[in-house]
């Protein structure tokens, strides 16, 4: 029973770390040149900014040069951050989707997507509950790489990273609309995908 004891206090002191106002009280110190308070955002995000921008580019060497970069820049516009209806964490992925985005463009492998109109909402939920359940998350990031990059963005924020469809359109900069489109479409083509498999 002690590990087990331990392996959930070790997860209660993560999760207090990781928690809103432990970060908004790391942000507002970093803001004020606290070394510390920085060092420990970095720590806190960076598994989940290098596994994003991993998932994004498809190669370590380039996931790990944007994530230096992303938290680079993190310390160039700290200074500058202001809490709105997002986390700090949608704020970091906005900069580690930039970066990620100017990736591809340099590369010219980055095509977006036209904007389309938000799916009906029954529609939607319904056919997005059904792609859901066929797919599971363990095979999601094998199955979206024939999908559009702004698609798999979208599903990659949402499903592997557990971000609301706010915090999505805000790091993609986006409308939530557009975000609950390119999800829809995106799940909808999975699930036709998979049944005629």
């Amino acid at each position: 029973m002690p590990e087990r004891e331990s392996a959930d206090q070790h997860a209660d002191a993560r999760e207090c770390r990781e928690s809103q106002e432990h970060v908004r009280a790391l942000v507002d110190r970093a803001q004020n040149g606290d070394r510390e308070a920085l060092e420990e955002l970095y720590l806190i995000h960076f598994d989940r900014v290098y596994s994003y921008l991993h998932v994004s580019v498809g190669n370590r060497h380039d996931a790990e040069d944007l994530t230096t970069q992303t938290f680079l820049k993190m310390l160039e516009a700290i200074g500058r951050f202001r809490w709105q209806s997002a986390p700090f964490s949608a704020w970091l992925f906005r900069i580690a989707h930039n970066l990620a985005m100017d990736h591809f463009r340099a590369s010219k492998r980055w095509q977006p997507e036209e904007e389309v109109p938000e799916p009906d909402g029954a529609l939607a939920s319904s056919a997005e509950e059904e792609a859901l359940q066929s797919i599971g998350r363990k095979s999601m990031l094998r199955l979206i790489e024939d999908l559009s990059n702004e698609q798999q963005q979208v599903l990659t924020l949402k499903f592997v990273f557990n971000f609301s469809n706010g915090e999505a359109a805000t790091i993609l900069e986006k409308t939530e609309g557009a975000v609950k489109s390119l999800q829809h479409r995106a799940l909808a083509s999975l699930q036709k995908r998979i049944s005629s498999s």
